[in-house]
């Protein structure tokens, strides 16, 4: 089994195609604090007259190859085209470098410089609705492993081998489900701090692409494999979060 160090025991779910259940989000603690000064500016965000202006959709979401794992294309044409990764005015207000969440529209908006702002379609569950203010993206994992609650483990037996368990006599930690494709947590996630304190909310990828746009009953903030892995490497660590309810331009 993979040891990993208690600090970094921290997990969140969604729907798994690979075992076609609903999952819940969970955490750990890790230490750290928050520095403003720390957070750079994005550089300048492509200008509208492009459409979209990352290229092709297709293109976009097609089948790719990421750190060791063949991420399948996404067949957008089943997909509501206004959750497609597009650029937008910013209809937030937010200052440059934010990532704000819109529970109400299910879309994320990642802030630019020029009045403008990356929009990504999401997916949500119960968790996504239950927090919602300010706080930073202060961890950031590449193809995270997946931790089942031990509540989900006890209701669903046959997730009994993802359980995790410390090792006696020693501060860290066994199981969870390998990284992969088919992981709950998908290609990346996104773990939110407030005031130095664990949120339990996660922004992650998902093999599940027909969620997005849609509300199911566990899981945090959910995004297309493809989008997640864009979304990533544009925040670094201690990037300003938001999360609210709804906002009133959106198209």
């Amino acid at each position: 089994m993979t040891k990993i160090s208690r600090r970094r025991l921290l997990a969140t779910a969604a729907t798994s195609a690979a075992l076609a259940t609903l999952t819940a989000c969970t955490s750990g603690r890790r230490q750290g604090a928050y520095d403003e000064t720390a957070v750079p500016l994005p550089d300048p965000l492509t200008t509208l007259n492009v459409d979209p202006p990352f290229g092709d959709y297709h293109q976009m979401y097609d089948a790719t190859f990421d750190d060791g794992h063949d991420i399948p294309a996404v067949p957008i044409e089943e997909i509501d085209p206004k959750f497609y990764r597009k650029m937008v005015p910013d209809p937030t207000g937010e200052q440059p470098g934010t990532v704000v969440v819109d529970t109400a529209n299910h879309f994320l908006f990642f802030v630019g410089n020029k009045g403008n702002a990356i929009r990504y379609g999401v997916g949500l569950g119960r968790e996504g609705f239950e927090w919602s203010g300010r706080g930073e993206i202060q961890w950031k994992q590449k193809w995270p492993r997946w931790f089942p609650p031990n509540e989900m483990i006890d209701r669903q037996p046959e997730l009994e081998k993802f359980r995790a368990r410390q090792i006696p006599g020693t501060n860290d930690w066994e199981g969870g489900m390998e990284p992969g494709v088919m992981n709950p947590l998908g290609a990346r996630a996104l773990y939110v701090f407030q005031d130095g304190r664990d949120t339990l909310y996660r922004l992650h990828g998902s093999p599940e692409w027909s969620s997005i746009g849609k509300s199911v009953s566990s899981g945090c903030v959910r995004l297309i494999n493809q989008d997640i892995i864009d979304l990533y490497d544009r925040v670094p660590d201690g990037t300003p979060m938001v999360v609210r309810s709804g906002l009133s331009s959106v198209g």
